[in-house]
């Protein structure tokens, strides 16, 4: 089973528990459109990589790691989108959960993301306990505070915001998250890999500040343009867009040079070299190639 099938065998596993019967049917429903179809599924394919490269010693435990860090990454989409945040009618090219369903669903939703993310991994880890503890506090510090998603989140409320700090926070944080837990579930060090985690996730944020600036949807498949409309920083404004193309590479480069020694080095660094760059605006690619 391919990297791909074994993330969306646990996304439905997931959401098949969490909208069982007895579930409200808005809920249900509202859950499913916020994930499926998804995105690139990167932070999770980011996951099982690392976990592949560090032998892959519990499949199981690796998979519900990647599940629950992606059911993390699509709550945080479904709040982010709403009317208190950035009033996105969109998200990955149809409506976004709050535009469909109205904001006490979609805030239920999230919210129920966020339990399921917890539960598939102490479920999917009954038969390693010794893994259920670390796994669990490891995906809390990078949603959580003072350097989760909700610290990304909570900088965008504040009257100066420090932007190192804010896209660390927002982006950065959850493939820290990704990375760490891949090595976790197959006896690697975590510490190994935060450094690529770190400019990769810097690098991603990047990225979607440039399609954000030029007009296009980005690669969390935001609305075009919300940056400017929502006062949020956008490293574009700062340092142009290609200042902003020039530190892309610098992070892309960063990411791959930081590969530990593992089995399949290479690959693993031609991999974040082509997803780093597949999802920029096509313009814009063959400049930060």
């Amino acid at each position: 089973m391919d990297l791909s099938e074994r993330i969306e065998n646990g996304m439905q596993l997931a959401l098949r528990y969490s909208t069982a019967n007895g579930c409200p049917p808005l809920l249900a429903r509202g859950m499913r459109h916020a994930v499926f179809p998804g995105g690139a599924r990167i932070r999770p394919r980011l996951c099982l990589a690392v976990a592949a490269a560090c032998g892959d010693r519990d499949q199981q435990a690796a998979t519900a790691a990647a599940t629950a860090i992606e059911l993390l990454h699509c709550a945080s989409l479904v709040h982010d989108d709403m009317p208190c945040f950035d009033n996105a009618a969109t998200r990955r090219g149809k409506s976004s959960v709050h535009a469909e369903f109205g904001e006490e669903v979609a805030l239920l939703v999230g919210d129920g993301l966020i339990v399921a993310a917890f539960e598939t991994v102490a479920r999917e880890t009954l038969h390693a306990p010794r893994l259920t503890a670390p796994l669990i506090a490891t995906i809390a510090k990078a949603v959580g505070s003072p350097y989760g998603l909700v610290a990304g989140q909570a900088w965008e409320s504040e009257p100066e915001i420090n932007i190192d700090q804010y896209h660390r926070a927002k982006t950065a944080s959850l493939f820290a998250g990704a990375v760490s837990t891949g090595a976790l579930a197959s006896g690697g060090n975590p510490q190994d890999w935060l450094v690529l985690a770190d400019a990769l996730g810097s690098a991603y944020q990047v990225a979607d500040d440039l399609y954000d600036a030029i007009g296009k949807t980005g690669s969390m498949g935001k609305p075009a343009g919300q940056d400017t409309r929502n006062g949020k920083p956008n490293i574009v404004l700062s340092i142009g867009i290609e200042g902003a193309l020039g530190q892309l590479r610098l992070l892309v480069d960063k990411a791959a040079d930081s590969v530990p020694d593992c089995a399949g080095q290479d690959a693993f660094r031609a991999m974040i070299r082509n997803e780093a760059t597949r999802l920029m605006p096509k313009q814009l690619a063959a400049s930060a190639a």
